[in-house]
Order: structure tokens, then C-alpha cells, then sequence
């Protein structure tokens, strides 16, 4: 399972995909979580079983859905969850999506 983190550079989200690890750790998953900047995304899109965006590139949605063509689904991150670093839940989010 591939979940990736999108921002602006690649670099905000490195804390949250560290605790997004640990949480998978915790229940027993194997996941590859990443972040990435959206100037790879195209390298990148056709690994993903989801995109996560970080809420300070929200105004960017349009264009990354677009970029990933639908290879996978696309949702943007609660700021709460990103603000406070909740890996548990931002893990759980990407869960759900995928699971849809």
C-alpha cells in the first residue's frame, strides 16, 4: 500500500509521515509513506493507492486531481489533524479513502 503526502516542497509533511509510520507500526501495516512536492507528482502518481494534500496547498486540488488523472483518489488533509502532526489520523483517513 503507497499513501503519499503532497505539499508545496515535499519537506512540511516530514513529521507527520514519520508519525503516519509509527501509527501503521502500531496496527500492523505495511505502507510506504511519503511526501512529496507537486512538482514530482507526475513521477510519482501511478504508484499511489492515495494522495493526501497537505491543507496549505488546498488551493491546488483542482490541479493535482487533474495531474493524477485518476490513477487513485485524492483528498486533502483536516488542517486540525495536520496542524497538530495526528499521524493516527491522518493514517486512519487515508484508510477510509482507499477502502471506499
Amino acid at each position: 500500500m503507497n499513501i503519499y503526502l503532497v505539499c508545496n516542497v515535499g519537506m512540511s509533511t516530514s513529521v507527520l509521515v514519520k508519525r503516519m509510520r509509527q501509527a501503521a507500526e502500531t496496527i500492523e501495516l505495511e505502507a510506504k509513506i511519503e511526501a512529496y512536492s507537486v512538482e514530482v507528482l507526475e513521477k510519482v502518481k501511478d504508484e499511489a493507492d492515495v494522495i493526501l494534500i497537505g491543507p496549505q496547498i488546498r488551493h491546488m486540488s483542482k490541479e493535482i486531481t487533474k495531474i493524477v488523472d485518476g490513477s487513485c483518489p485524492v483528498e486533502t488533509i483536516s488542517m486540525r489533524d495536520y496542524g497538530m502532526i495526528n499521524g493516527k489520523n491522518v493514517l486512519a483517513q487515508a484508510l477510509a479513502v482507499i477502502n471506499k
